[in-house]
């Protein structure tokens, strides 16, 4: 975890040499802190599993080297072809305010306010889907319909209750009838004393 969380404040880092001020604080904000404190609640509440006994793809302790070789000579091949002619020039010309707050805004808010709009409505009805469908499933889960807490169950016309109000099981909503009184035994068979 904590591996992962250098490697975003790097790459944040890499967002500000280019000039975006603006993706490196939200990437910051946005991954290296709220995401992590997720993954760390997660971690914290699923614990260790612990390494399985058995291998779940047979012969990966050979195939994993392979494949580790092979993926290093491919990034050394794609490095090393392009003689990284760049690194030695100025780079592009960036004209002042690129990638700031300020210019991101208006790009959002003025040439891209329709699609920006259009994201933000289907992350909205993509949140309010998720709590719909959560409710179903604690629904079916408890066998009933779904009650607000501190929130009673109306009953209908004629005293009859609505429609979806489970029915009242044997005893449910009367009060229970108390025990009848013990009689309280005698002085004189608690003693024992004769007449």
């Amino acid at each position: 975890v904590l591996a992962l969380i250098v490697h975003l404040f790097s790459l944040a880092v890499l967002f500000l040499l280019l000039t975006s001020a603006f993706v490196a604080a939200a990437q910051v904000v946005v991954y290296a802190g709220a995401v992590m404190v997720l993954y760390v609640f997660v971690v914290a509440y699923v614990g260790e599993g612990g390494e399985s006994a058995w291998e779940p793809i047979p012969g990966q302790r050979f195939l994993a080297p392979l494949l580790g070789i092979a993926l290093f000579v491919e990034l050394s091949v794609a490095v090393l072809s392009s003689a990284l002619k760049a690194l030695d020039t100025h780079g592009p010309e960036v004209g002042a305010g690129f990638g700031n707050p300020a210019a991101i805004g208006n790009l959002l808010l003025e040439k891209f306010l329709l699609p920006f709009e259009a994201t933000s409505l289907l992350l909205l009805l993509a949140a309010v889907g998720a709590i719909v469908l959560a409710n179903k499933q604690k629904t079916k889960e408890d066998g009933g319909t779904a009650v607000l807490p501190g929130r009673p169950r109306e009953a209908g016309a004629g005293g009859v209750p609505s429609p979806g109000t489970p029915a009242k099981q044997p005893g449910e909503g009367t009060p229970p009838t108390p025990a009848p009184p013990t009689p309280i035994p005698s002085a004189t068979a608690t003693t024992g004393a004769r007449p």
